[in-house]
């Protein structure tokens, strides 16, 4: 039950762009098309998945026994960065397909303060001493990765549905993209009694 409860407000109540506000340049840049919204949140769910997985290895192993937890943002990173690079050459030579459907998004991934910030809430969420740490840190972070998303794949349905309608001239573009996430952000609120 506690997994239930955590994987509703990873997705919905807690949702990393539109409660937490991280991840907000691909959430408005990548958004255009639904096709380049599924890509990114593909991408982004399969290397916030893995980054956290070793981050919170180096952290447990590294960081926290040495005594220099002061290095993890610089630490983290760089694995992040480190991470993105080995999982696309090895993409590009192992599945040349995959690589191409996946395309910029891998290297945009590496710029997404979305990974980074949820790495980093992991060690601050969850404590080392307990048994389930990485169960518990992977599972939050497959959540979260989950909600960006829907919330993206949700915004970039109503994004080219308003390409359809008639939108003001002074509201084209950015200004009711802006109002729509707002509107997202509040319609997602309302799980809040979730849980």
């Amino acid at each position: 039950m506690e997994y239930v409860l955590m994987i509703i407000a990873c997705v919905f109540v807690n949702n990393i762009v539109l409660s937490q506000f991280l991840g907000i340049c691909p959430f408005l840049g990548v958004s255009n098309k639904l096709s380049t919204a599924l890509g990114m949140g593909v991408a982004v769910i399969f290397v916030m998945t893995l980054a956290t997985l070793v981050t919170s290895l180096v952290h447990v192993y590294v960081l926290v026994p040495m005594g220099i937890e002061f290095l993890q943002t610089i630490a983290f990173i760089l694995i992040i960065a480190a991470l993105v690079q080995m999982v696309e050459i090895i993409l590009k030579k192992m599945s040349p397909t995959l690589y191409q459907a996946l395309g910029i998004f891998l290297p945009l991934i590496t710029t997404n303060c979305a990974v980074l910030g949820v790495a980093i809430s992991v060690t601050q969420k969850f404590d080392i001493a307990a048994g389930s740490y990485l169960l518990d840190s992977v599972v939050y972070t497959a959540c979260s990765a989950l909600g960006f998303a829907v919330a993206i794949l949700i915004f970039a349905g109503l994004r080219e549905q308003l390409e359809l309608s008639r939108v003001p001239k002074a509201m084209q573009g950015v200004p009711i993209a802006l109002i729509t996430a707002g509107i997202l952000a509040m319609a997602f609120m309302g799980f809040a009694n979730l849980v």
